[in-house]
């Protein structure tokens, strides 16, 4: 969680990284003016809004905060990303537009790549979420319910429903229900780790 001014610019670093976004030059920052990245956007806007949460949500600086949540839900509706704050840790890459939908009570570490149309979220009216480790890639439409936790290096596969937990670390995760099928190296799918 950010909790100071240098983590988070730690956690937008890591997020750059994983979403191999290089360092601004000219000609980068010219491109997108013209082009923007919204993803990127929608990701700075994140930290940005967690940093003010977490740190500065008293006196004046609650004009900025109250900004910061109108231009963070105005971009969330615009991608299709219902992302609360302080969920993920850094080095999160969410790689396409589209329907990402995130309880607020769940935690999932740093290094997370999660792909559209997914799910975190929790079951039958309980308030209890996923718990998942670090370095996670997310397929698209894998839906993760409950309250469950999920060990570090793991991968879950397209159309996925986890609904139990996993705590074997470096799997690779598929089906419906899901199971767990092989031993995997998640560096050869996070190539950023």
């Amino acid at each position: 969680m950010i909790h100071n001014k240098q983590t988070y610019h730690e956690y937008l670093k890591a997020d750059q990284v994983a979403l191999g976004i290089s360092d601004p030059s000219f000609m980068s920052s010219l491109v997108s003016i013209i082009s923007p990245n919204h993803i990127w956007k929608f990701q700075k806007t994140l930290r940005t809004l967690e940093y003010y949460h977490n740190c500065k949500n008293k006196g004046l600086n609650k004009i900025v905060y109250t900004y910061l949540r109108f231009k963070f839900k105005n971009i969330s509706l615009k991608l299709g990303f219902s992302i609360p704050i302080n969920v993920f840790g850094p080095g999160l890459a969410i790689v396409h537009y589209g329907t990402i939908v995130i309880n607020s009570n769940a935690k999932v570490g740093k290094n997370c790549r999660i792909h559209a149309c997914t799910n975190i979220g929790a079951s039958g009216g309980s308030k209890k979420a996923p718990k998942l480790g670090d370095n996670i890639y997310i397929a698209p439409g894998a839906k993760i319910y409950g309250d469950i936790e999920i060990a570090n290096n793991i991968a879950i596969g397209a159309n996925a429903v986890v609904n139990k937990s996993f705590t074997e670390d470096s799997m690779m995760v598929a089906g419906n229900p899901a199971k767990a099928i092989k031993k995997i190296d998640i560096t050869k799918i996070i190539k950023h780790i």
